[in-house]
């Protein structure tokens, strides 16, 4: 029987699906034999998390991240996968079979909706997770956007037939998720899981190329240099447990060829570089291929 493969749930800024070989072929030997443990603290959509799954058994694995609402979807599709899907199907009939007009009204009612449950003191995991795998698929880029107060503010996207509810492929996130520790919360706190048989990802909030790149926001901090070096001294930290550390990350290059930001943070470290296509950008003139960074301990 061939094993049904994992991919994201949600459309992600900065997923790495795309670039999945070239992070594959960087995973560090041993994975899956000496190294039993895996952590990812900057989750996102997981294309990485899913790929790792795939293809290696493992112990433990740990992910995390600070936005509320993604961690919350993680925990309710390993936990509640059953009435998430039948939520979803229902928004996906809704939307699917309503003419444009309609859609767009459908579009803004459940944001709206989305809205109100995410700043409310008692939330439905089920419905919360539902409209916000919705609101991915069906809004402008599958952006996830908030404003100052944390309300979900990205327009409708113009797309025929959304994949709202990929029912196999949650069932299957599901049926892999049960051994999974899922923490709402800062990157840091994977310390007391990551010892000399994990391997970790970092793939953080990126460094923009330019002072107008600050076009997202997760929730509503931003990571900016000073947290960039903060990150740093996490990752030497856990150099000297000996665990296998990789990280991503944009090349300052692409921009300036003297900045080097990352070279002087990581100058004791193996840097790597690779081609990669950037989709997202207010500017289409911004968008097209730029070099990346794969930064490793090893």
């Amino acid at each position: 029987m061939v094993k049904a493969m994992m991919r994201p749930f949600v459309k992600w800024a900065g997923g790495k699906g795309r670039y999945l070989e070239v992070i594959h072929a960087r995973y560090p030997e041993g994975l899956g034999s000496t190294i039993t443990k895996y952590a990812e603290p900057f989750v996102g959509g997981g294309a990485v998390l899913f790929d790792i799954l795939n293809h290696y058994s493992l112990e433990n694995v740990y992910i995390s991240d600070v936005n509320d609402e993604l961690i919350i979807t993680y925990t309710t599709i390993r936990d509640h996968s059953d009435e998430l899907i039948e939520v979803l199907k229902e928004l996906k009939s809704i939307y699917t079979l309503s003419p444009d007009d309609l859609r767009r009204d459908i579009y803004y009612k459940k944001r709206t909706e989305y809205n109100k449950i995410k700043i409310s003191g008692c939330k439905d995991k089920v419905e919360l997770s539902a409209l916000f795998i919705f609101l991915n698929r069906t809004c402008y880029n599958g952006l996830y956007r908030v404003n100052s107060r944390g309300l979900f503010n990205v327009p409708i996207g113009i797309y025929k037939n959304p994949r709202i509810c990929d029912e196999e492929n949650l069932r299957t996130i599901s049926d892999n998720l049960h051994n999974v520790k899922i923490v709402r919360g800062d990157y840091r706190k994977s310390l007391s899981f990551i010892d000399n048989n994990t391997f970790v990802y970092f793939d953080p909030p990126y460094r923009p190329l330019n002072t107008t790149s600050y076009f997202t926001a997760y929730d509503k901090t931003v990571f900016k240099d000073e947290e960039q070096g903060v990150l740093s001294t996490y990752f030497r930290d856990l150099d000297k447990m000996d665990a296998k550390i990789l990280m991503s990350n944009s090349d300052p290059k692409n921009q300036n060829s003297d900045d080097m930001f990352f070279e002087k943070l990581y100058c004791d470290f193996k840097i790597d570089h690779f081609d990669a296509r950037r989709m997202i950008n207010c500017n289409s003139n911004g968008r097209g291929m730029i070099r990346e960074l794969l930064i490793s301990n090893y």
